[in-house]
């Protein structure tokens, strides 16, 4: 059972559109909107990966580049989160993601000054010298099972945080989490273990 019906559009959905075909879900899959979706450049099959029973709600927005790739484990919930992958980005099952989390395997800029002077002029859709963009650097964000991430906490890239895990609110995450902790802060430093 789910609320996508057989044309991929959701239930009583707002938005028009149906879910994209690159989408894949398990059984008991429930999505609150498919506009979450609006912002899936990838054409790649298997672009996102939902396990069974995963709950997403209408304020999240998978902003998946088109060589991005995202799963989601059983019985994860997602609730106003943005998931952002030029490269991977996986979160286990029985995790609970709150408002406004952010998940990034990129800075999405390049952080050399000189860079992001080509990147803003290759980023003008109007600019008519519009350079290549500047290479970007991206590291898979690995989310374990059973973590909690807290309302406004950002996650970045090359990140893995361990089982059991709980991301305070605000924190921002910019290494390694150890399983069975909780951390806090900017940056996020273990606060308390399990």
């Amino acid at each position: 059972m789910s609320n996508v019906q057989q044309d991929r559009h959701v239930q009583d959905d707002w938005y028009p559109n149906p879910i994209p075909d690159n989408v894949e879900f398990g059984e008991g899959f429930y999505c609150e909107s498919a506009q979450v979706f609006k912002k899936l450049v990838s054409k790649k099959p298997g672009a996102v990966v939902f396990g069974k029973h995963v709950s997403v709600y209408a304020g999240c927005s998978f902003a998946i580049g088109k060589n991005g790739r995202c799963t989601i484990g059983d019985f994860t919930l997602l609730n106003g989160a943005i998931v952002m992958a030029e490269e991977r980005i996986d979160i286990g099952s029985h995790c609970l993601i709150s408002w406004g989390v952010g998940f990034a395997d990129s800075d999405f800029h390049p952080l050399e000054p000189a860079q992001r002077l080509i990147d803003a002029q290759a980023l003008a859709p109007f600019f008519k010298g519009r350079p290549p963009r500047p290479k970007l650097k991206t590291a898979p964000v690995i989310i374990g099972d059973n973590v909690w991430v807290g309302m406004n906490a950002v996650v970045l890239k090359g990140v893995t945080i361990g089982d059991n895990s709980v991301v305070a609110a605000g924190a921002v995450v910019t290494k390694n989490v150890p399983a069975n902790v909780i951390v806090a802060g900017n940056p996020a430093e273990v606060v308390k273990k399990f």
